[in-house]
């Protein structure tokens, strides 16, 4: 099966004072569609670098990404935005903001603006997506800004589900308080995804919140080790240890 999206020989590197440091060094990674591909590492590993090169927010200096064998480097910037809106859903706790007043409904309804429908056909869209994350009825109309940790996690899920992408990704997804509460939501992302026949891209540096996915791997000063199936994570480079241990 050809991969949904595929990273070859991947480097990103910023700017750090008088020198450039390297954010994701010669990354080579292979999604198809349906995966759930979850990325363990630390912060400043690189892991949220790779997810806004994966959703073609940001751009790699060298190598190449494709999202469906089109390379997106080459992709117009208007075609890479359509992509995000219609085809790949970034989902990011630092990107939530909600406008003032906004319902949840509203919310959930805005993020469907460039599929061409009436606000009354995008709301009843949102509220049966929020009946599927667990938000209905009277929830639907309270305002996006009061929400608990938990209903807000959900909600933005919601609005990631509603376009019906068929690349989720998404950046330390679930940082709640309660454990109950970020179980319940990891199980509603993994069935949302089987359902769909989604692909999911997950990064954490909670290792719960990468419990359930097929493959797991791990980054580290921008390097992606390897990757493997099953429940096991695996470990770092020997070099690396080395290097934590000095």
């Amino acid at each position: 099966m050809a991969p949904l999206i595929s990273f070859e020989d991947v480097s990103k590197r910023y700017p750090d004072g008088g020198r450039l440091l390297t954010v994701l060094d010669h990354v080579s990674l292979h999604i198809e569609p349906g995966v759930a591909v979850g990325v363990y590492g630390t912060r400043r590993s690189g892991k949220s670098t790779l997810l806004r090169v994966a959703a073609g927010i940001v751009l790699p200096d060298t190598g190449v990404v494709r999202f469906d064998e089109h390379d997106m480097a080459r992709m117009s910037a208007r075609r890479r935005g359509r992509l995000l809106r219609e085809e790949i859903a970034f989902m990011s706790a630092a990107d939530w903001r909600p406008l003032p007043g906004e319902s949840v409904v509203d919310h959930v309804a805005t993020s469907l603006g460039s599929e061409g429908l009436t606000m009354r056909d995008a709301r009843l869209r949102a509220l049966r997506i929020l009946e599927r994350v667990g938000i209905g009825g009277a929830g639907a109309q309270d305002a996006a800004a009061s929400l608990s940790v938990a209903d807000r996690t959900r909600v933005m899920l919601a609005r990631a589900l509603v376009r019906e992408p068929r690349l989720l990704v998404l950046d330390e997804p679930a940082l709640m308080p309660n454990l109950s509460d970020r179980d319940r939501f990891f199980a509603l992302l993994r069935s949302a995804a089987r359902e769909r026949g989604m692909a999911l891209l997950v990064a954490s540096e909670e290792m719960a919140a990468l419990q359930g996915v097929g493959v797991l791997m791990s980054i580290a000063d921008g390097e992606l080790c390897s990757t493997g199936r099953g429940d096991n994570v695996v470990s770092l480079p020997a070099r690396r240890e080395a290097a934590a241990q000095r």
